[in-house]
């Protein structure tokens, strides 16, 4: 039986792809008393409401996490939050940069204050590789995202509350996905864009995603940064994958993006341990009582997690599986 069961659990940025899958498989395996879905998007929310048949199991809560006092009435009671909510687009933060730094910077820190106050016990925090050595604005305030989570242990040290992080990258057949473009435009005769044929990434999908997270609150003592160990691919094998046969060219990196993800840096792997799914990357200072996990086998000097020095590697057919059972 997971924590979870049988509790009131809060998901910001509930109606987003993520924020669904988890809501999904809670109904399904966890007997929640409450689901609470905080987001700003009303239009949304009825969506949701449609998607899952009104089920009297979950509240729909209209507020930004850049209101306070919003989060608060919330979490009134609330037991665990996974907090999803974030602006993630790449080129949007570039042209503005203030409206990101609100929602992912000050936002996250409304949403850790509010759940000290409340006495949420667990608070996982979903972030991505773009935080990891980051070039672009997004990269720069998920990091710093993640930072106020950790360090959010330390205000709540002599509260019950505690906070984790969990970062991964790609999600394959998440909202803005790839997949239905490259197949309208392979339908069309047209040849696919590609951002550097040489480029590779991650690949988690959904259901993977939400297993891991609901995993990680089983295991976080607070202050840990959790990252999957899952197989890397080949930009070109998942263009094959989705529109076998088709046309490919090459149109540059954008601004803002990198050849290979990296999801731990070489700086990061000096602390990060090794533990059956996962890495992870313990607090560099940790005030509130955290003890390293017993079973951690630490990483190799030097060691730093990116996408072409992975040792697994998913093939064109594996891919066309995962898009066949999962998007």
């Amino acid at each position: 039986m997971s924590i979870l069961t049988g509790s009131d659990i809060l998901v910001t940025g509930g109606t987003g792809s993520f924020g669904k899958a988890f809501i999904r498989y809670a109904l399904d395996n966890l007997d929640p008393r409450r689901i609470i879905i905080f987001s700003r998007d009303e239009l949304k929310q009825w969506e949701v409401r449609q998607l899952f048949g009104d089920d009297p199991r979950l509240r729909f809560f209209i507020g930004d996490i850049r209101d306070r006092q919003r989060l608060n009435r919330a979490m009134h009671k609330v037991d665990y939050v996974v907090h999803a909510a974030a602006l993630k687009q790449v080129d949007t933060a570039e042209y503005n940069p203030w409206e990101f730094v609100q929602t992912n910077i000050v936002g996250s820190q409304n949403v850790i204050e509010a759940c000290i106050d409340s006495g949420v016990k667990k608070v996982v925090a979903l972030s991505t590789d773009k935080a990891s050595s980051p070039i672009n604005l997004y990269g720069a305030t998920k990091l710093t995202a993640d930072k106020l989570f950790i360090t959010g242990n330390h205000y709540a040290a002599a509260y019950d509350t505690r906070f984790s992080v969990v970062r991964y990258g790609n999600v394959m057949g998440s909202r803005g996905s790839i997949i239905p473009k490259f197949r309208a435009l392979h339908e069309a005769g047209q040849s696919l864009p590609i951002t550097d044929l040489r480029c590779t990434r991650f690949l988690i999908t959904l259901p993977e995603a939400v297993q891991f997270v609901i995993d990680s609150f089983e295991q976080m003592m607070g202050g840990e940064l959790y990252v999957p160990r899952i197989p890397s691919m080949k930009i070109t094998d998942l263009a094959q994958a989705i529109a076998p046969g088709a046309k490919m060219h090459d149109m540059g990196l954008r601004p803002g993006e990198k050849l290979h993800e990296e999801m731990i840096s070489p700086e990061e792997g000096r602390r990060a341990l090794a533990i059956g799914d996962r890495y992870v990357l313990q607090p560099d200072l940790a005030t509130w009582g955290y003890t390293p996990p017993s079973n951690g086998v630490p990483v190799a000097d030097g060691f730093h997690y990116t996408s072409d020095n992975n040792d697994q590697w998913y093939s064109i057919e594996e891919i066309t599986k995962i898009l066949e059972s999962d998007v």
